[in-house]
């Protein structure tokens, strides 16, 4: 069955949030928002950042590194062009209005890409995966901070128990780590080399997708 995609929905979504989204986000996120940023600069200096929303990880990306981002809505993209400019931020180059499932970039374009708590977000998150992996230069890294669920134990049953209270400031607990583990495995060249925990503790992950080097 082929997708069904409400992009306009989605923009009229994203406009709403964009004038509020900092205030709500901006602390809450920067543990995961800093250490991804971080990943991708370690694995070289071309960096796409899918989800680029209002530029929140842009300031954490480092001097030298190239970075592109690309979001679907242009309200998002207006305040990520702001802060670009008014802080300076020499690192940043392209900010574009893009779909996730039909990036338009060459093939093996970037050292990484962040995704930045959207995916769970994106209504075909393989079918924008592999346009991430077509786009990943061999040995770069796939970097994804988001609410993943527990696939099992008892880190499980208490996202179960606050599921409800969960589901009311827009999360859930229905996209599980297992998803991008099984995503990864369909490519003989792609391995999950890292799932960790980031603040607040358990809540959010952080899940490094390595390619293989050529």
């Amino acid at each position: 069955m082929a997708v069904q995609y409400d992009l306009e929905g989605q923009k009229r979504a994203y406009a709403k949030w964009a004038p509020i989204y900092d205030k709500v986000y901006v602390k809450l996120l920067a543990d995961a928002q800093r250490k991804a940023a971080a990943a991708a600069a370690a694995c070289g200096p071309d960096i796409l950042e899918v989800g680029v929303g209002t530029g929140l990880v842009l300031p954490y990306y480092p001097a030298g590194t190239r970075v592109t981002g690309i979001d679907l809505s242009f309200h998002m993209l207006q305040k990520a062009v702001e802060k670009k400019v008014e802080r300076g931020l020499s690192q940043v180059g392209l900010l574009a209005a893009m779909d996730a499932c039909n990036l338009g970039f060459a093939d093996h374009s970037f050292n990484a890409i962040t995704v930045p708590f959207v995916i769970t977000l994106v209504p075909d998150p393989e079918g924008a995966l592999d346009e991430m992996y077509r786009v990943l230069k061999p040995g770069g890294e796939i970097i994804v901070a988001s609410k993943l669920g527990a696939d099992e134990g008892p880190a499980m049953q208490i996202e179960q128990v606050l599921a409800p209270l969960v589901k009311k400031v827009g999360w859930s607990i229905a996209f599980k780590a297992s998803r991008l583990r099984n995503w990864a495995a369909k490519y003989p060249d792609m391995a999950v080399v890292e799932i960790s925990p980031v603040f607040p503790i358990g809540f959010f992950k952080l899940v490094r997708m390595k390619k293989a080097a050529a």
